[in-house]
């Protein structure tokens, strides 16, 4: 009897946790926040919803953290494609789920 109550709590625990793809690309400890976006494409039935996030920055600071949150917490996939963290520039790709729309905030550090 204990030992189904304890799989049961397990399979609770499992069903519970989101499986989200955050981007979480090097560190926001102690650095300064300079780029924030929200990004968001409604879905489209059948059809994966891709957006490209340019970051560049006049000034030249190199960029010490890149942080993608899939706010819906859906199977989206964040990607840097060129640039990112040691380069003063940025290109994330947010590709969604078949049929699914895209709501991520996107963070860069330097």
């Amino acid at each position: 009897m204990k030992t189904a109550a304890v799989l049961l709590v397990v399979a609770l625990s499992c069903i519970c946790v989101s499986e989200s793809k955050d981007l979480i690309i090097g560190t926001s400890f102690n650095n300064r926040l300079i780029f924030q976006e929200k990004a968001e494409y409604n879905a489209i039935p059948l059809k994966k919803r891709v957006k490209e996030v340019f970051f560049s920055d006049p000034a030249q600071q190199i960029i010490k953290g890149i942080i993608a949150r899939d706010l819906d917490h859906t199977e989206a996939i964040a990607t840097v494609t060129a640039g990112g963290v040691g380069f003063s520039y940025a290109n994330i790709r947010l590709k969604s789920e078949r049929g699914s729309g895209l709501n991520y905030q996107i963070e860069v550090y330097v």
